[in-house]
Parts: structure tokens; sequence; C-alpha cells
């Protein structure tokens, strides 16, 4: 469950949703599914849902100064990283057999 739909001690807005049928009825089945209310079920799908999709967006907007620190940044040369060769030139956990 995620902490948005944890925070559901003192709910105070009401959300209105239609739905034909055969969706009540998908959704019914899947919140008897999991042992919740109805209720609770669409409200933890639909905040999940909501909180991937802002996780997800890929445009960030960020001051000039900011955009151009970070594009100095990537343009400076690779520096030597000892223990990063150290771990790659290990093998991984599944390999070892």
């Amino acid at each position: 469950m995620t902490d948005v739909a944890q925070r559901s001690t003192s709910r105070s807005s009401r959300l209105g949703i239609r739905a034909t049928p055969a969706q009540e009825a998908i959704l019914k089945r899947a919140a008897e599914a999991r042992h919740k209310s109805l209720t609770e079920f669409i409200l933890d799908s639909a905040c999940s849902a909501a909180e991937q999709t802002l996780l997800d967006q890929r445009l960030f907007v960020v001051p000039t100064a900011q955009y151009e620190a970070l594009l100095k940044m990537l343009d400076r040369p690779a520096r030597a990283n000892p223990g990063l060769k150290r771990l790659f030139s290990k093998k991984a956990p599944w390999e070892k057999r």
C-alpha cells in the first residue's frame, strides 16, 4: 500500500466515479481477492498509479545555471575508479557455480 493511500484516517473528500457493470464486477472481484473493500481497493490502486505516473515523468525543469552545471559534469572526462573496476572484475553470485 502506498503512503498516500495509508493516510486515510480522516477522509474528508468524496470522489464519484461511473463504471460499466463489467468494470464494477472486475473491480469487486479484485477487491475481494485482496480482502479489501471496493473503496479501499480503488483508492489504493489509483494512488499507486498516480505515484508511478509522477515518478515516471521524464521532463525536469531546472534553472539555467543548474542545467549548465550538469552539462559541465557530463562533459568531464571519466576518472579511474579502482573500486568500480574491482567490482566489475568479479563474477556475479549466480555465475559462481
